[in-house]
Formats: C-alpha cells, structure tokens, sequence
C-alpha cells in the first residue's frame, strides 16, 4: 500500500513520463523519419526506439543516484542536466545536418537519366531509369551506425523532470520509493516513445512520397536537424 506522498509520486512520474515525451519530438520524430528513409521494419524500429529509451533515462537516472548518493545540490545537478542537453541538441544538429548533406548526395547519383542504345538493325531508342530503385537499402557500415548514433545522442539528452521533481523527493520518503518513482517515470516515458513512434510510422507510410522518394534520406536528415533546432532554441 502506498503512503499517500507515494500516490502522489507516482501519479506525477506517470504524467510527466507521458506528457514531456509528448511534448518533446526528439522523443520520436528521429526514429519515425529515419525507420520510413531506411525502411526499417516495424520491430526493428520498435527494438532501436527502446534501446534509445533505455539509454535516456538510464544516463539520467545513474546521474540522479549519483547525485543523491554524494550529497550534490540539485541547483548543481540540474545545471549538469542543463549542459547534457545543450549537448544533446547541437548533436542532434550535426547529426540532422550531416544526414541531411549525405542524403542529397545520395539523391543527386540516383536522379531520373537516359541512355541511348543502337541495335543491330541501326534503330535506337532511349530509355530513363534511376539506378536507386535497384539499390533502395542502403549499404555498408553507415546502415549499422546510426542506430548507435542515435542511442548516443539520446544518452546525452536529459529527462529534465526527473531528478528534482521526482527522485529526490523520493529518496526523502525510501529507496523502494526511489526505485519505484523511478521506474513508472522511465516505463511510462518509452512506452509513449515506442506507441507515438510506431503511431507515426503507420501515418506516414500512407502519405505517398512516390516523386520525392530519392530525397527520404534528406528529408530526414532536415527534419531531424530541424527538430534539434527547436529543442535548443525553444527548450521543446
């Protein structure tokens, strides 16, 4: 039976675990744009989207404890979670921008193009094709890194709420409190990340992209530095 601080703590992790995910895109629009750029499957997203998770609010929670453990203020420790967002954004950013730059490079060699060919009986004709729509995954150690790409960017982004409004509060009542508090906060927060991100996903697989196709990993690397932009100068 929970006292009735704990009910209150709880009530309050559950709400902030599922409305600053809701209100946060980073929470989600990186895995919705990229899982639709490299066709990623719905398991697969869903897998990257909890490891993602796991890692954001496990960086937070081990700082907290941390905190908590060596007696630090929480004025310090939200200005270190301040800094790891900070972070966190212009990574964000680069990332965005550098997806962004490969993606219309990768657009450019695949552009629609023609080729002459003259048969034996001296007729020819032309025909146009994309060689991208041989080659639609994508290759290489770059389809493998950037998972991990983003489990990083997502280990320096903080859970803002976290420490001061919920785990030192708890820590004040038990460690059963702490761990609990915790934990509804972090289960809460990726379960809404796992349901927006799949939500999403079969959203935007039926908006037909047929002409811009060849620009999906572009359009998600603008999206995703778009999306970093907000964070840092509008604290989204």
């Amino acid at each position: 039976m929970l006292s009735p601080e704990m009910a209150a703590l709880t009530l309050t992790a559950a709400s902030l675990g599922f409305l600053h995910t809701l209100l946060g895109p980073d929470h989600y629009l990186p895995f919705v744009v990229m899982a639709r750029a490299r066709r990623w499957s719905r398991v697969r997203t869903a897998w990257i989207t909890l490891i993602c998770g796991l890692g954001h609010i496990g960086s937070s929670v081990m700082l907290g404890l941390a905190g908590i453990a060596l007696g630090i203020s929480v004025t310090r420790l939200e200005g270190i979670e301040a800094l790891r967002g900070d972070l966190a954004a212009w990574a964000l950013i680069a990332f965005g921008l550098v997806y962004f730059a490969w993606g219309l490079k990768k657009a450019w060699r695949n552009r629609p193009h023609e080729h002459g060919h003259v048969h034996e009986d001296g007729i020819g004709h032309t025909h146009r094709h994309i060689h991208g729509a041989d080659h639609a995954h994508v290759h290489g150690d770059n389809r493998r890194i950037t998972p991990w790409v983003l489990f990083t960017i997502f280990v320096l982004g903080p859970c803002e709420p976290l420490i001061p409004v919920l785990m030192v509060p708890a820590a004040k009542e038990s460690l059963s409190g702490l761990l609990w508090v915790t934990g509804v906060f972090g289960g809460v927060t990726i379960l809404t990340m796992m349901g927006i991100v799949l939500i999403s996903l079969g959203g935007i697989t039926l908006i037909p992209l047929k002409g811009l196709e060849r620009y999906a990993h572009a359009l998600a690397g603008g999206t995703i530095c778009l999306c970093g932009i907000a964070v840092q100068s509008l604290g989204v």
